[in-house]
């Protein structure tokens, strides 16, 4: 338990010292260089929508991306439950193992 809370001390360390390392990386030489996802063989889909959304906002993306992951992961995750369920897999009522 004491290496755990010695790790996770080091690790909070480390994040909170990040912010003293921005004003020197502010200074770092910048590569002169445009990174955008390319539209022109996509036809008019959500696909479209989602490139053009990375191109426009790289805020909006990431926010709309961490959004949507966890909805869907829930909803994947009840549609295994209920194909589980149909198989005769219950992990509801289960016996305990570890007893």
């Amino acid at each position: 338990m004491k290496k755990m809370r010695r790790l996770w001390t080091i690790i909070c360390c480390c994040a909170l010292s990040l912010p003293l390392l921005a004003p020197s990386l502010a200074f770092a030489a910048k590569a002169e260089i445009t990174i955008v996802a390319d539209t022109r063989f996509i036809d008019n889909s959500i696909l479209h929508w989602w490139a053009q959304m990375y191109n426009n906002s790289h805020l909006a993306f990431a926010l709309m991306t961490m959004a949507i992951i966890p909805i869907l992961g829930g909803f994947l995750g009840f549609v295994a439950d209920f194909f589980m369920k149909m198989t005769g897999i219950d992990l509801e009522h289960r016996e305990l193992a570890e007893k």
